[in-house]
């Protein structure tokens, strides 16, 4: 399965849902979401780790998709 889905799963499981039709934008906010969730002592430090490394992976893959588009 896709983990940024698990992202996305888990982050509804806590009441948030996003979607900005700004694929950047939305993992912005999703790292916000998890970094928060982390602060409140709903995640351990592993999972925590684990998100940020999976959303800013998948920005970079973003970014340098859109770098190559121009």
């Amino acid at each position: 399965m896709d983990k940024m889905l698990d992202i996305y799963e888990l982050l509804k499981t806590y009441g948030t849902y996003i979607y900005t039709r700004d694929p950047i934008g939305d993992l912005m906010l999703m790292e916000d979401e998890i970094r928060e969730l982390y602060k409140a002592n709903v995640l351990d430090s592993k999972d925590y780790q684990m998100a940020l490394l999976l959303i800013r992976q998948e920005t970079t893959k973003l970014r340098m998709k859109e770098n190559n588009q121009s």
